[in-house]
């Protein structure tokens, strides 16, 4: 789900930052903080409202069909991140810069944008042009041995 409104890009942030404080000051473990430290990251989180658009992607844990009954999903995780990688790589095509950010967890998503119980938040993906001065963390990928 595309999102370009203001109003609602700043309740997303809300919604991201509540769950990213916690995380930050209570669930995450100290190897994790510390593999973060380098990057700079923290509980703040206002790209989510300067970006022009937010993409949230959902997937279906299960499909409801025209009788009601649940109708089973076969790999929807597998199949939504291929699906975003997609996306990723056309944006990035397109000349449009992408973050992806997933807090955990993301169940404010499905009220903020009134999405039924069986689809679940996958990530937000915060899409524009790279803002003046923007850095890249310089992150090395590690060697195939």
């Amino acid at each position: 789900m595309a999102v370009a409104d203001a109003a609602t890009k700043r309740r997303i942030r809300e919604g991201a930052e509540a769950e990213e404080r916690e995380f930050y000051a209570r669930r995450a473990p100290q190897d994790w903080l510390d593999a973060l430290a380098p990057l700079g990251t923290d509980a703040d989180k206002p790209f989510l409202e300067t970006a022009p658009w937010l993409i949230a992607v959902f997937y279906e844990r299960f499909g409801i069909g025209p009788d009601g009954v649940k109708e089973k999903r076969y790999y929807p995780h597998e199949s939504v991140g291929i699906a975003t990688g997609l996306l990723i790589a056309a944006l990035h095509g397109a000349g449009l810069a992408t973050l992806t950010h997933t807090p955990s967890p993301m169940g404010f998503l499905n009220e903020i944008l009134g999405r039924p119980k069986n689809e679940m938040p996958y990530l937000l993906l915060v899409v524009g042009h790279a803002a003046e001065g923007c850095r890249v963390p310089a992150i090395e990928r590690l060697p195939l041995a």
